[in-house]
């Protein structure tokens, strides 16, 4: 058996699908390239792969992670040439890496995700960067919103790792952004421009990496 994990780019024409959809996305074009997939036990088979940290709907990605089982060991390169003609523009490949059966789940693995937002703005640089400040040196930040007509109340500050200006041309400057992503909480990119003081929702966001907790290092199976 092999693991190989892959980082791919999701552009603007798959922002809106679901996470479900994406999966089946894959499973579909791996199928076609004739990758000899793992599969899981039991009554249902079904492939064993995974992605890190779903994306929110409307949001692009140049660092996303899925990690694939197969059932026999493939070169990363016969890999990418077998998979590449089958997924879409769209899914862009930047990277395929055997690594160990033996490490934890990917999404186990996951610490933060950073992201890039370009948001409305009639700030300078100065008052933006005055923002940035006096939300970080916020102790904690009580927040609240609305899921599925329940209210969930929490600390956003905790969520926060850093923030940063990008660049500011107004009416829109761009924030680049380190936000929790693990099991005790994870930050979204509008709720952090809310809290800084913007009234409009983001115009774009785009994740750019996902942090992974550090691992021992595990050599490929044989």
């Amino acid at each position: 058996m092999q693991r190989l994990r892959i980082t791919f780019a999701r552009g603007k024409e798959l922002k809106y699908i679901s996470h479900l959809d994406l999966m089946r996305l894959w499973q579909r074009a791996l199928r076609r390239a004739d990758i000899p997939l793992a599969y899981s036990q039991g009554f249902s088979p079904h492939p064993r792969l995974s992605i890190a940290a779903p994306l929110a709907i409307g949001v692009t990605s140049s660092g996303e992670l899925i990690d694939i089982f197969l059932k026999h060991r493939v070169s990363p390169h016969f890999f990418l040439k077998s998979l590449s003609n089958q997924l879409p523009p769209s899914i862009d490949i930047s990277e395929v890496a055997e690594i160990g059966l033996g490490l934890p789940s990917l999404q186990s693995q996951v610490l933060y995700a950073e992201y890039e937002v370009c948001v409305d703005t009639d700030k300078e640089a100065k008052g933006v960067e005055a923002s940035l400040r006096s939300l970080l040196a916020k102790d904690t930040l009580p927040w609240q919103h609305a899921r599925d007509k329940e209210i969930r109340k929490y600390d956003l500050r905790s969520l926060i790792e850093s923030i940063w200006l990008l660049d500011c041309n107004p009416p829109e400057c761009t924030l680049g952004m380190r936000l929790r992503c693990d099991s005790k909480g994870t930050g979204r990119p509008e709720q952090v421009t809310l809290a800084l003081g913007f009234a409009s929702p983001p115009q774009s966001i785009h994740r750019t990496k996902l942090i992974l907790a550090p691992q021992n290092k595990h050599s490929p199976h044989p």
